[in-house]
């Protein structure tokens, strides 16, 4: 691990290519095919194949995937000079820009409904939009009581509190949850997304998926339950649990620090599991490629009890065309999203505090880039 961080902080420094024996392909595996393996066109540093990237990427949508895309493009950008301005908006404003031809490509933490697939086709010509898995990681419970350093909460508690049925923090129900917890006669203040989020809409569906007696509404991106407050983007969210005492909120694991407490989950395992990456990855193993044809969208098992698997998760998909991309923009999205996903990109995640997809979805989304046009 140290040795890799060496490599990319050589790479940051513009360090020229590592050995051949240690590059890797265009799509992080061991295939050789779809690009050149030098020349002008090949990132001089590390294995970022730049091919003939140029020019400037506009592209929006998830929060919870921006510290991940910051990262990539300090990165990418080094070695290509291309620049990507990612707004990180929401998942809605992502899907809202994409479909309305502003974009490269755009981030959303849930895949696209058919009615958000047929309008992509006026914009792909001769295709539509399609979802890439590219980020995984826990939903964290982030919280800020003072003289609280560990919880425990369950489904059925999480929903009434952010449903406003549980008020105070040393009720009852989060008492059992806690045994030996001093818990404080403290009011709740329990903080949602304001904006059209994936983040939201993966959140309601674990509630749905594992208390829906508590939960009595459908899942979607605009929060529809009653009471709490809201802030902009899982960063707004984040900002005011850290400064609220009592205050407690949802929002993507790298946000999770500088004050908040992260809460653990009675799944009913044997343990309460942590939000980490490790236990987010042994759950989001365990989805399904439900997707048909190019189109990568999962299907998550929130309600899983396995040892170890931390629920609450999401996956964050890049979308974009699978034909009719624009072409000034086609060859620098392909090599960004090929990055990404390649082996070099998807340890990125992990010391960001998200999870790498699993090795076999993620070799059908490299398969899939390549096939962009």
């Amino acid at each position: 691990m140290k040795l890799q961080r060496k490599n990319r902080r050589a790479l940051a420094l513009g360090a020229l290519a590592v050995s051949g024996a240690l590059a890797l392909t265009a799509c992080g595996s061991d295939d050789t095919s779809g690009g050149g393996s030098g020349g002008a066109t090949t990132a001089a540093a590390g294995n970022i194949k730049c091919d003939d990237a140029k020019g400037q990427l506009l592209a929006d949508g998830s929060s919870a995937q921006k510290n991940a895309i910051d990262a990539w493009v300090k990165q990418f950008t080094q070695a290509c000079g291309v620049q990507i301005n990612y707004k990180g908006g929401g998942s809605g404003a992502g899907v809202t820009a994409f479909n309305n031809g502003q974009v490269a490509f755009a981030g959303s933490d849930s895949a696209l409904k058919p009615e958000e697939v047929t309008a992509s086709k006026k914009v792909c010509s001769g295709g539509q939009g399609i979802d890439l898995p590219m980020v995984g990681g826990p939903i964290a419970l982030g919280i800020n009581i003072s003289g609280v350093d560990k919880l425990t909460l369950d489904a059925p508690t999480i929903a009434k509190i952010f449903n406003s049925k549980i008020s105070n923090w040393n009720d009852p129900a989060i008492a059992k949850l806690n045994p030996g917890v001093k818990l404080p006669d403290l009011k709740i203040q329990a903080f949602h997304r304001s904006d059209d989020s994936g983040t939201t809409d993966n959140f309601t569906k674990y509630l749905i998926a594992t208390a829906k007696s508590d939960w009595p509404y459908e899942h979607g991106k605009t929060w529809v339950a009653k009471g709490g407050q809201s802030a902009a983007q899982s960063s707004g969210v984040a900002q005011q649990v850290k400064q609220t005492n009592g205050a407690i909120g949802y929002f993507e694991l790298s946000y999770a620090k500088d004050g908040i407490t992260p809460v653990s989950i009675n799944t009913g395992a044997s343990a309460p599991v942590e939000p980490t990456v490790e236990n987010a990855t042994k759950a989001i193993a365990d989805a399904k490629v439900v997707g048909t044809g190019s189109d990568l969208s999962l299907e998550l098992n929130y309600g899983t009890k396995a040892e170890g698997a931390y629920p609450m998760v999401l996956v964050t998909y890049e979308i974009v065309c699978d034909k009719g991309n624009k072409a000034d923009t086609l060859a620098a999205t392909k090599a960004f999203l090929r990055y990404i996903a390649s082996e070099d990109g998807q340890k990125i995640l992990a010391e960001n505090d998200y999870a790498p997809i699993p090795d076999d979805i993620i070799a059908k989304v490299r398969t899939t880039i390549e096939s962009l046009s």
